[in-house]
């Protein structure tokens, strides 16, 4: 089955570190961009940031910019999203997706762009 599995995540305290995996199961990152996405129960799945596979072009939603950093590890057929200088807001439910992706197009951002899902991990930083 083609999917995407995630792993990571947990509590920690504010200023703290953690790392995301995300591995793709049944196909190549090839060809995608991987988006990372948050959710908060009671507001809309928010978009972090994503990564272009082809050329490992990455961008960031800005309040997180300059503290989480996607990576890929195409041999591995892994992302990764490290995130630094965590604070209580970035507590959230995080989920990584894959959406086809043609070198030089704009990143995907929106939920309809990706078809493939992890299932989602849980993150929460205290205070």
């Amino acid at each position: 089955e083609d999917q995407l599995v995630q792993s990571g995540g947990g509590l920690v305290q504010a200023g703290g570190s953690l790392r995301l995996s995300c591995e793709a199961s049944g196909f190549s990152l090839d060809g995608y961009a991987i988006g990372w996405f948050r959710h908060v129960i009671g507001k809309e799945r928010e978009w972090v940031g994503g990564m272009a596979i082809s050329d490992g072009s990455t961008d960031y939603e800005d309040s997180v910019k300059g503290r989480f950093i996607i990576s890929a590890d195409n041999a591995k057929n892994m992302v990764y999203l490290q995130m630094n200088s965590l604070k209580p807001e970035d507590t959230a439910v995080y989920y990584c997706a894959a959406g086809v992706h043609w070198r030089g197009d704009p990143l995907p951002v929106l939920l309809f762009e990706f078809g493939y899902w992890g299932q989602g991990t849980q993150v929460t930083v205290s205070s």
